[in-house]
């Protein structure tokens, strides 16, 4: 199981979902890393949905992302 982790502007806390193919986690990974590098559509929203915990559904501006992490959990 492999983790996308986010950390967003003024929260303490990071957000993150779970997917079971890290093709999977590093295609949204580069998504929203190529967003965040477009500074002229900084409006955009990213929907994530997680495959560990279902009907987990979080949405994010993504302006309001500082960083993005991959991990493996074991």
């Amino acid at each position: 199981m492999y983790s996308l982790e986010l950390t967003l502007r003024y929260s303490p806390f990071p957000i993150s979902i779970q997917k079971k193919n890290y093709d999977d986690v590093k295609r949204i990974y580069d998504e929203i890393k190529n967003q965040m590098k477009d500074y002229a559509n900084n409006s955009h929203l990213v929907e994530l949905m997680c495959e560990k915990v279902q009907d987990k559904l979080i949405t994010v501006r993504v302006q309001e992302i500082i960083s993005l992490q991959i991990y493996e959990k074991s």
